[in-house]
């Protein structure tokens, strides 16, 4: 009887342990302008509603524009490193999301869209930690042959 609730209690441990760290993650996070530094003149992400289950990830994200216009979309990513493939707004999509150092969640995309000078791409490498209550959000933009890096605060 010991031995069996042993094993049962091991095997919950195996299973819950590595989800807690991840599950911290749940829920809707909006930008703290304040420790912030929000572009004036470009879309940012505004605010983004997580949920991690086992080794899957759902975001809605939203980005505002300066004149606060909302385009929200969901994005449903494995945890394993795999291709996730979506069209946003008529712009291919290609995500990984993987699970990160201490906790940490790492996001590499790579959005296509069609402008004045033809075809271009956006690739952005996300580095997602929670800390007590703020989602730190750590990113590297590429676009147009220019670089934008940026760290980004997220409230509950």
């Amino acid at each position: 009887m010991k031995i069996r609730n042993l094993i049962a209690s091991l095997s919950f441990l195996l299973v819950v342990a590595p989800l807690s760290g991840q599950t911290a993650f749940n829920g809707e996070w909006k930008i703290d302008t304040n420790k912030s530094a929000v572009p004036t003149d470009q879309l940012y992400l505004s605010k983004i509603n997580i949920q991690v289950k086992a080794d899957s990830i759902l975001t809605t994200r939203v980005y505002q524009s300066p004149d606060g216009q909302e385009f929200p979309f969901q994005e449903n990513m494995s945890l394993n490193g795999k291709e996730t493939k979506l069209t946003i707004y008529d712009m291919p999509r290609v995500t990984k999301a993987q699970k990160g150092e201490g906790g940490s969640i790492l996001i590499d995309s790579k959005t296509t869209f069609y402008g004045n000078g033809g075809e271009d791409n956006l690739t952005a490498q996300e580095t997602w930690k929670v800390d007590g209550n703020t989602l730190v959000l750590n990113m590297v933009n590429q676009m147009s042959g220019q670089e934008y890096k940026g760290t980004f605060y997220y409230n509950k």
